[in-house]
């Protein structure tokens, strides 16, 4: 969610990274999500499956302010949605990438990026649908928002779907979206990726012949004005061979920020799971080459096939990226400060002497709302196959815990209306969340190793409970399927409950052992812990003693 890399504050900002079946070590389907922002609360939202009168209409809100921008027709029957993922295991996320400025805004549009996702999850049974959907609504009732890149997946495919609005003048958008070869994982975080795509043929359809959009042949699929929309504006030269379009290129030039601060995210995750990406870092860092049309020459692929199969666990370390062993790890320049914090207060770039610098821009960061890894499973049924890892705050120092795609309600600590961004409670997961985060970016270096530590604890085991639950919620179906619901609901429900009760103790464990600069352990049976006064490392005594000169130096007899 972001609308260009420089862009104010308050915009938001988003990582997705999309797995395989064929790259994961079981078989399933992952897609990650970070919701970024400093004013999203996070919270895991809950539409039960509903009937509904002929003729209802529903108010549709933009997801980012609350603001009604219309009401649409609702249709007859709505599916159960948990989070980001639905009762048939099908789950979408976003990032923002903003793309030219005149196409971010279509007065009276009814469909803003947030309602084009939470409405199609309540009308789709599969990801190719959910593609039909979402590009139908923004046709017949216009598109509120900027560009965005979606992340669309269920229990057999991938899907990565990218889509600008028409500017005013004409309704609708643009788009294109590609289906993840089995077997590879793509990202994208705040910038366009498709480049060029198959035109017409057997793999290949456009928005025309939607009809054939269930044919398991179509892995390519966009929309007919695609290019010609674009030789209207003057964005591609009329004269300009139709294969050789590049959809990100075109209509989201990569620039500075869009590799810096967006692409980076992307190579970090490709960089963990396959030897060479370097070759793209310079890319990464902001060096961009471009051919005679203005077309980004040295861009990362779309997908890769990974070097090892994935493994759920690994996928949620994977969202806690500070760019740690590259030359720009957050933790090792002066900005980290004397405790290696790798997090950089906004804004994103400032000046010094009238030159603009810039602070790093990494996968998991302060001002994550919530963030999740879906798994979807075809070998079991939809209700058990479907787990969505949902955890509030930095990815960094979360915990992801399993919610079933077919629960019917959710954790109370987890739950709507459970405080708000400026109201704490300490009965909301995301406030509880929140003090511990904030509480290690004081001392970095020695607090948060402790909650990497039960952090992994807990997520291992999460996946074992996971792996008994599916066993017995699979037996059930058999017999009763609202029994195996209830009884998958209330799994879910305690796990996270549980979770905020240990992460609050959590904290005041924490807080107790780190405050004032301490490190204090029990010592037995004794009234006083044994207590360490650490101080600083040497290097930043150094420096200390670099920008003051003799101002602090000790001079006579000092005891």
């Amino acid at each position: 969610m972001l609308v260009s890399a420089f862009s104010t504050p308050s915009a938001r900002a988003c990582t997705n990274y999309l797995i395989t079946r064929g790259a994961s070590t079981d078989g399933s389907n992952m897609i990650t999500y970070a919701a970024d922002s400093h004013v999203l609360y996070g919270e895991l939202y809950f539409r039960p499956a509903a009937d509904w009168p002929e003729g209802t209409m529903i108010d549709v809100y933009e997801w980012d302010t609350g603001k009604l921008l219309g009401k649409i027709p609702q249709i007859p029957h709505t599916y159960s949605v948990v989070g980001n993922m639905n009762e048939f295991q099908v789950a979408i996320g976003e990032t923002t990438y903003g793309g030219r400025s005149e196409l971010g805004s279509q007065e009276g549009a009814v469909i803003d990026y947030g309602s084009l996702i939470y409405l199609s999850l309540q009308r789709s049974k599969s990801a190719r649908e959910a593609i039909k959907v979402m590009t139908e609504l923004v046709e017949t009732y216009g598109y509120y928002s900027s560009g965005e890149s979606f992340s669309i997946s269920d229990a057999n495919e991938v899907w990565i779907l990218e889509l600008i609005g028409k500017g005013n003048g004409e309704k609708g958008a643009v788009w294109v979206a590609r289906m993840i070869p089995d077997g590879y994982v793509s990202g994208h975080a705040n910038q366009a990726r498709i480049t060029t795509f198959p035109l017409e043929g057997k793999t290949s359809i456009s928005s025309d012949k939607m009809d054939k959009i269930f044919n398991p042949e179509v892995q390519n699929i966009y929309a007919k004005d695609v290019i010609s929309f674009a030789k209207e504006k003057g964005y591609y030269p009329k004269e300009g061979k139709n294969k050789d379009f590049s959809f990100s290129d075109t209509y989201a030039p990569v620039d500075f920020g869009g590799a810096r601060f967006c692409e980076i995210r992307v190579w970090s995750f490709f960089n963990d799971v396959k030897e060479g990406m370097d070759q793209y870092f310079d890319y990464c860092k902001g060096k961009i080459e471009h051919d005679d049309k203005g077309y980004a020459t040295n861009r990362m692929p779309l997908w890769i096939k990974p070097d090892h199969k994935l493994n759920v666990l690994e996928v949620m370390d994977f969202m806690r990226n500070h760019l740690e062993g590259t030359d720009l790890d957050m933790s090792k320049d002066m900005g980290a400060g004397p405790y290696g914090n790798p997090y950089r207060w906004r804004p994103l770039t400032w000046k010094v002497d009238g030159v603009t610098y810039c602070n790093e821009r990494a996968t998991a960061t302060q001002q994550t709302g919530f963030s999740f890894v879906a798994q979807s499973r075809n070998w079991l049924p939809d209700a058990v196959g479907g787990i969505n890892w949902f955890g509030v705050d930095d990815a960094s120092s979360s915990v992801y815990f399993p919610v079933y795609c077919g629960i019917t309600r959710v954790p109370e600590t987890f739950a709507v209306g459970n405080g708000k961004m400026m109201d704490f409670t300490s009965k909301s997961a995301f406030w509880i969340f929140n003090q511990v985060s904030n509480f290690a970016y004081t001392r970095y270096n020695v607090i948060h190793p402790e909650i990497a530590v039960k952090q992994k604890a807990l997520e291992t085991k999460y996946l074992a409970f996971t792996n008994i639950i599916d066993l017995a919620a699979e037996g059930m179906f058999k017999n009763n399927k609202a029994t195996a619901i209830e009884f998958l609901t209330d799994f879910s429900c305690n796990q996270g409950n549980n979770l905020v009760a240990e992460w609050k103790d959590f904290y005041g464990y924490l807080f107790a052992k780190f405050m004032d600069g301490n490190i204090k352990e029990k010592d037995g049976d004794n009234q006083n812990p044994k207590v360490n006064q650490p101080g600083y490392s040497e290097e930043f005594y150094k420096t200390i003693v670099k920008t003051t000169g003799d101002k602090l130096k000790v001079v006579g007899n000092a005891h």
